[in-house]
């Protein structure tokens, strides 16, 4: 049985981690670098950094603060955020990132998933979705959050398997910073329509959430924020009660 994995998300403004509820209401939490070095210490399994206003904004990714995040951590990273050619792979892999994360790149440039695949290896490519309900159907959001792009969310994850993403990070912008559960309804439709692993983002908040994710076939990893920043749950102790309810674990 393969372990599944716990992955804390580092959301990166102007050099600092924050967190919001729902993408708005953003508060400032923590240095990144420590964070990161916390996480490494504590039994995560993998760490995320997305640049979250680089999109919006239209410039390339923070490499600063990416290259002092990688160098504290031995475990696998992957990076996103300003994503939109071969080229920012590139640039964010020498940086130390081991998988790159692709969001708003890709839905202006769906081949950018392909072209990075065949340079990089599928399992370099990490297509994210931000994925909200409009009109009783799942709908990808792009610009953290902030378009609705009126593409269908299973289609769209159809097309970045299809294309050669190697996992998929599905993040409901309905139970985002919610702490009520993650979104397992939008889950299940996704684990029907895709082979490729998920990592499921939005709405952890407690360790029964997670024991409940991993209840759910077709879901490989869990991914949260705050619960994990403010120490409301420790990875490790996490671990230890997912092992216990059955669930296989890295410890």
């Amino acid at each position: 049985m393969i372990s599944k994995r716990i992955i804390p998300c580092l959301d990166v403004r102007d050099g600092r981690v924050v967190k919001g509820k729902n993408f708005e209401g953003i508060q400032d939490v923590s240095d990144p670098v420590e964070l990161a070095r916390y996480y490494n210490e504590t039994g995560a399994d993998e760490l995320v950094f997305y640049d979250i206003t680089a999109s919006v904004e239209g410039r390339g990714l923070f490499t600063d603060v990416l290259r002092r995040v990688a160098s504290q951590i031995f475990i696998p990273l992957t990076v996103g955020g300003g994503i939109n050619t071969v080229e920012d792979f590139d640039r964010v892999l020498k940086c130390g990132a081991d998988k790159v994360s692709v969001n708003s790149g890709a839905i202006r440039n769906p081949d950018l998933i392909g072209q990075a695949a065949r340079k990089y290896g599928n399992q370099c490519v990490v297509l994210s979705m931000d994925v909200k309900r409009v009109d009783g159907m799942f709908r990808i959001f792009a610009k953290g959050g902030r378009e609705d792009t009126g593409i269908d969310a299973i289609e769209w994850a159809k097309r970045g398997e299809a294309s050669g993403a190697g996992e998929l990070v599905v993040n409901s912008i309905d139970t985002d910073g919610v702490k009520g559960g993650f979104d397992l309804e939008m889950l299940d439709a996704m684990a029907a329509a895709v082979q490729i692993p998920i990592i499921a983002s939005g709405g952890a908040g407690k360790r029964e959430d997670f024991a409940e994710l991993f209840c759910h076939s077709g879901v490989d990893a869990g991914l949260a924020a705050s619960i994990f920043h403010y120490k409301e749950v420790v990875i490790t102790d996490l671990k230890r009660y997912l092992r216990e309810q059955g669930v296989e674990m890295r410890l």
